[in-house]
């Protein structure tokens, strides 16, 4: 069949979208169009380009300290990763590519900070296209293209379904990184394996930050308080609840702004689903892995091919019986 591809925001979880790209080839399924929104754009970019393979085993070589020098912490820009260095081997696999070259149609979507609206990108460097799609507010600073000042697309089109209704095929497919997980009522929040790996990016700061003005930055009490934030990925306690409160998560102040980006364009979502049907919905769970969770690769590849096959074959009996 041919299919035209929407994928969706939400950070490391994106590599989910890997893994349903996988199984559409494996089956024999052509992709005829892609429209993305923050990973979704870095992913669908790439597909679009020829290049995920090679992205793909880039990614699965990552480490957590790997992932560190990568994210590149800043103290003094408008975000608290500056991420060039990720876009620097995103280049290195792509190329001087822009989007109407590209063997197949490629919508990137992002957002005007400034007028308020989201922004289709659909000419230029793909590699700029995707840099203004992945800056997540507050965390990755936004970009300057064409005199606009770009952030993350799933402010505003977490799902960018709209841009496909053009695109001639026979399915199109939406891939949600927000699902719910069925056990999540059944498991008790702490901390996750992006608590280490903050933690260690504060133990080992001196040796992945490149400037001394860095380094000095590091050792204000403003600094300390802001990588203790972040480093605190899990549940907080308060010594003083009591215990008729204690099955209430404490959040630190980075996961209350992940969960918050979360609620927001599980909503946003919702609308676009509703004014824009896909042919089939694939919702991979928040839970699959944290939002810097770069290091999991391969784990979360796995995880939307097992998803994709399991929907698709779903799909079958139902279009057999109308």
């Amino acid at each position: 069949m041919r299919v035209a591809l929407c994928l969706g925001s939400g950070g490391a979880r994106g590599y989910a979208h890997i893994g349903v790209i996988n199984e559409l080839r494996e089956r024999g399924h052509q992709i005829v169009g892609i429209s993305g929104s923050s990973m979704g754009a870095l992913v669908g970019g790439l597909e679009a380009a020829g290049k995920l393979d090679e992205y793909a085993a880039w990614a699965s070589s990552l480490t957590q300290r790997a992932v560190l020098r990568l994210l590149d912490p800043s103290l003094t820009s408008a975000g608290v990763l500056r991420a060039e260095k990720i876009l620097d081997a995103v280049r290195e696999i792509i190329g001087a590519t822009v989007i109407e070259d590209l063997p197949v149609p490629f919508t990137a979507v992002t957002t005007d900070l400034v007028a308020g609206t989201s922004v289709w990108l659909q000419r230029g460097p793909v590699d700029a296209a995707i840099r203004a799609s992945i800056a997540i507010p507050g965390v990755i600073k936004p970009h300057v293209l064409d005199g606009r000042l770009l952030a993350d697309g799933g402010i505003l089109d977490p799902l960018p379904m709209a841009p496909l209704a053009a695109v001639n095929a026979d399915l199109r497919i939406a891939v949600s990184l927000g699902g719910d997980d069925p056990t999540h009522a059944q498991r008790q929040p702490g901390p996750g394996p992006t608590t280490e790996l903050l933690n260690r990016m504060w133990r080992s700061t001196t040796a992945l930050l490149d400037t001394a003005t860095a380094r000095t930055l590091l050792d204000t009490p403003a600094a300390r308080t802001v990588l203790s934030r972040f480093a605190n990925d899990g549940v907080e306690t308060d010594d003083h609840d009591d215990h008729t409160e204690s099955s209430v998560p404490r959040l630190s102040g980075f996961e209350v702004m992940n969960r918050s980006i979360d609620v927001a364009q599980a909503a946003l979502m919702r609308h676009t689903l509703a004014a824009h049907p896909p042919d089939l919905l694939i919702e991979v769970p928040r839970t699959a892995a944290r939002s810097l969770e770069f290091h999991r690769a391969d784990e979360v590849i796995d995880i939307g091919q097992e998803l994709a096959a399991a929907a698709l074959d779903a799909l079958v009996p139902r279009s057999l019986h109308p």
